[in-house]
């Protein structure tokens, strides 16, 4: 919960709302208004949201940590990943080129 308590202090400490990030997610002010109390203390989907969400507004991105602890990204690494420096390199630009499509549904999301 560590993690929590880190997204709920920067949330306090850079004015970012509990609605903001409802809304965002597409989640109710009260769940994470609950999550971000420690009220809710088992690990689910909502509660990643908010601290990804949360650590990309604070810092840019996500951090290591967060990407060690998802098994699903993990598991696909090692499933296509052939040990190589070339290959690790093709499949970070594949990464990085991802960022175009969420930009793009991000923008349909709030064309504003």
């Amino acid at each position: 919960m560590n993690r929590v308590r880190r997204a709920s202090s920067a949330c306090r400490e850079l004015g970012i709302s509990q609605q903001q990030i409802a809304e965002a997610l597409g989640a109710s002010q009260s769940q994470v208004s609950r999550i971000l109390s420690v009220q809710s203390q088992r690990p689910s989907r909502l509660l990643e949201e908010i601290c990804l969400y949360v650590e990309r507004m604070v810092g840019g991105g996500v951090s290591a940590e967060a990407v060690k602890r998802n098994t699903d990204l993990v598991g696909a690494v090692q499933a296509v990943w052939d040990g190589s420096a070339s290959h690790a390199k093709a499949l970070s630009t594949v990464i990085r080129s991802l960022a175009v499509l969420h930009r793009a549904e991000v923008t349909q999301r709030d064309p504003s």
